[in-house]
């Protein structure tokens, strides 16, 4: 993942550091698909998505004042 910031650098886009892991799923879902720790997983997915919601609201009004490129 480390490398690919580097060409998402090169194309202009923005990336978050923060992450949702699901290793070892098969330990942390029920057979039913229901996560076993709902907060440990439900607080990353938080932090997730308010950088991402964070960072859309700022570029959605950074273009509106100044398209972006040529």
């Amino acid at each position: 993942m480390e490398a690919l910031r580097v060409v998402f650098a090169e194309l202009h886009t923005v990336t978050v550091r923060d992450t949702v892991s699901f290793h070892l799923a098969h330990q942390r879902f029920t057979a039913d698909g229901d996560a076993v720790d709902e907060a440990g997983t439900g607080a990353a997915a938080t932090v997730l998505l308010d950088q991402l919601t964070w960072w859309a609201r700022a570029l959605r009004a950074a273009r509106a004042r100044a398209p972006y490129g040529g």
